[in-house]
């Protein structure tokens, strides 16, 4: 903002050096003739006195309507340095009138000043844009952007004392979730088709049906399983007379509707700007509105405040609950969980929650039951939370904890190989497999209720195969089983002779289809691990030795001397052990093959471009060698450069390339945001200048916000 004693002191100065030289002037016009004459250096005095009369006049009554604004918006004010400018403390966003945003009164404002009190005022309506700085990268920067994305003070949660008692919180304040939207009935002119004849559907068959439209592209509707299981769940919703009318799901035609689904999704990406904005601005409505609760006097996110919309059931693999119908979740459904001195989330109109609950040993907010398998869903805090980030802590200082036993409790299991007690020899062989190849340890399950999926107190004879020797290698024991969320597990592995001769022994007389530990189940082996160390179980041997492989990794495969896109594949490839020791699986993304065509045909035109960078820089050799000038010399050194340049340019490309060739299987993300101390990835980027950002996303820094800032590069796990 002006000054306006700077422009007092200004036009005075002009005036009086105007008086004090007009025959000076005279007599150089007189030499060297005007661009002006007379009559406009007439007029333009006239204007700067005009100009300097409205300033000593006009504003006084602006002085004295900003005085009595202020008065009224906040009675004192107090004086605060903020962008380089002295401004209030607080200012109303939206003042009562339009005072402040009169077009009228702005170029009056931004020179008047009240003698009496020193304070200048930026007021809602002015242009910060003129006040522009430069970022560390030299950048020019819009004030008013850098003040916008100015980052908020991080809550150290880490460095305060943690509660006891199971406690979790004291005060808990949300605003319960965000329902799907109801459903909207098909357009008249889209129909459904029953043995070739168009046929209305009731609004609940014709919801569960769309359902299956929108995924009639999609492999799942061709199984089986899918298949019967959404015909079952369909005929559920439909009247009698559409019972009576639908009897064979192949007679069902859904292509206008799929054709209706796929029209309107590329509506959506078809959107204008101003459409895609107005639904932006809504979802972060939204998302300020639910998205974060007040937790012990802090703003907390939270992670998944939006209920999922009813659909069918997927599950991963071969799940034999796929294509059943995921029921509508309705406020009568939901618990609420919040502190009894908060303001209770209302429910919608004319509904009511199932219950609200006080209980402050709980971290989640919000819980319901869903219909497919039964299990209670949650809505929790964020990732960043401090609740959640406590728990990453301590879950991987457990682990380190067992690193100062482990030897012993590897001891103990290979002496117990020899013990005379069946049930002893059976634990020690299923606590090896857990230890070394990072199986879970499996829970019982109902016949039938769930897929047939097993962990390693759980695994029945039919899954391993067990060859004195195979591939040049002795004693090898051959997996075969559907693992967590129905993924295979297959792995050869050769075991020490005893563990060999044991379960050959636990093998003898039983068919395929019974257990292979049948002296054990998870809660024996829990309470064995738990009288080896206190709070140990399967999942802490798995977070150690993911996270003891990484370190070892790291070692290994880090080389000084490599750039900065290398030593990225180096950790990639340390990252990627970790994932195969824990059979961390994916199917190849469908756009995979597109996706390495692409990135290889920018490693061919790359390569062009390299080709062509160096027969530049040998025809400037040879310009300089004739010539011999300094201009000949620094060509050749532009030339170079760009040589450089290129070389580096294709280098990332062929290492992306390679990274996700090798990664085409294998899922990094699992292993990296659950069972990888991350104070180990911290350590390794501070100790070789590498940004952290290259390992973690911004998601996955404010994740492990707490081990970024703890973690020097002298830290070992």
């Amino acid at each position: 903002l002006s000054d306006s004693h700077k422009h007092k002191d200004k036009y005075k100065e002009k005036e009086h050096k105007h008086k004090d030289h007009r025959k000076d002037k005279e007599r150089e016009k007189s030499k060297h003739g005007s661009r002006y004459g007379s009559s406009s250096e007439k007029k333009h005095r006239d204007k700067e006195k005009e100009r300097m009369k409205h300033k000593d006049g006009s504003t006084d009554k602006h002085k004295e309507k900003k005085k009595e604004k202020m008065r009224s918006l906040d009675g004192k004010v107090k004086k605060e340095k903020e962008n380089g400018f002295a401004s209030p403390q607080h200012v109303k966003s939206e003042p009562e009138d339009n005072f402040y945003y009169s077009p009228k009164y702005e170029k009056s404002l931004k020179r008047q000043r009240d003698d009496d009190d020193e304070t200048q005022f930026l007021f809602p309506f002015q242009d910060i844009k003129s006040k522009k700085t430069k970022n560390k990268k030299g950048e020019v920067l819009d004030g008013k952007k850098k003040a916008k994305k100015e980052p908020e003070e991080k809550w150290k949660w880490w460095e305060e004392e943690r509660y006891t008692d199971g406690v979790k919180w004291k005060f808990l304040e949300h605003k319960g979730p965000v329902f799907a939207p109801p459903y909207e009935p098909l357009p008249s002119h889209v129909k459904f088709y029953y043995d070739g004849k168009p046929m209305k559907l009731s609004l609940e068959a014709e919801e569960v049906a769309t359902f299956f439209a929108k995924m009639l592209d999609h492999e799942y509707t061709t199984k089986d399983i899918f298949r019967k299981n959404f015909f079952k769940d369909w005929r559920k919703e439909m009247t009698a007379e559409e019972k009576s009318k639908i009897t064979d799901l192949t007679k069902c035609d859904f292509t206008e509707m799929s054709e209706y689904f796929k029209a309107q999704s590329e509506a959506r990406k078809a959107m204008t700007k101003e459409d895609k904005q107005k639904i932006k601005e809504e979802n972060e409505r939204t998302l300020q509105q639910y998205g974060f609760c007040i937790m012990d006097n802090h703003r907390e996110r939270i992670a998944n405040f939006r209920i999922e919309p009813p659909g069918l059931f997927r599950g991963r693999g071969d799940h034999p609950k796929m294509g059943m119908l995921k029921r509508r979740i309705r406020p009568e459904d939901i618990i609420v969980n919040c502190s009894k001195d908060s303001k209770h989330p209302e429910p919608p109109p004319g509904t009511r929650w199932k219950e609200v609950r006080h209980d402050n040993k709980v971290t989640w907010l919000v819980s319901w039951t869903e219909n497919i398998q039964g299990s209670i869903k949650y809505i929790m805090l964020n990732p960043s939370s401090r609740i959640k980030g406590e728990k990453d802590w301590q879950k991987y200082e457990t682990a380190r904890r067992l690193k100062k036993c482990v030897d012993h409790i590897r001891n103990q299991y290979r002496e117990d190989w020899k013990s005379k007690e069946m049930r002893i020899r059976q634990r020690a062989v299923a606590l090896y497999f857990i230890d070394k190849l990072a199986l879970r340890a499996g829970n019982e399950k109902e016949e039938g209720e769930t897929a047939d999926t097993v962990g390693c107190c759980s695994l029945r004879v039919e899954h391993i195969s067990l060859y004195p020797e195979k591939d040049g290698q002795e004693y090898v024991v051959e997996f075969d089983f559907l693992g967590k969320d129905s993924i295979r597990y297959y792995n050869k592995v050769p075991v020490e002779k005893r563990v060999f001769k044991n379960l050959q022994l636990f093998m003898e007389n039983k068919e395929l289809d019974d257990d292979l530990f049948d002296r054990l189940n998870t809660s024996i082996l829990n309470k064995h691990l738990q009288e080896l160390m206190d709070g140990l179980t399967a999942k802490v041997f798995r977070t150690y030795n993911a996270s003891i492989t990484l370190q070892q990794q790291l070692k290994e495969l880090t080389n000084v001397e490599e750039n900065i896109p290398a030593k990225i594949l180096s950790y990639n490839r340390a990252n990627r052990a970790v994932a195969i020791l824990c059979n961390h699986q994916r199917a190849p993304p469908k756009t995979f093959e597109k996706s390495m065509q692409n990135l290889q045909s920018k490693i061919d035109a790359k390569r062009d471009q390299l080709a062509d960078a160096k027969r530049e820089l040998k025809s400037a050799k040879a310009d300089a060698k004739v010539r011999k000038d300094e201009k000949s010399k620094k060509a050749v050194e532009t030339k170079k450069k760009a040589v450089q340049r290129v070389e580096e340019q294709l280098m990332k490309l062929e290492v992306q390339a390679t990274d996700r060739e090798e990664n085409k299987q294998i899922a990094l993300g699992t292993s990296k945001l659950n069972y990888l101390d991350p104070r180990i990835s911290v350590a390794w980027c501070k100790k070789w200048g590498i940004p952290v950002e290259k390992i973690y996303n911004k998601t996955q820094r404010e994740k492990f916000a707490w081990a970024i800032d703890m973690a020097d590069q002298d830290f070992e796990f």
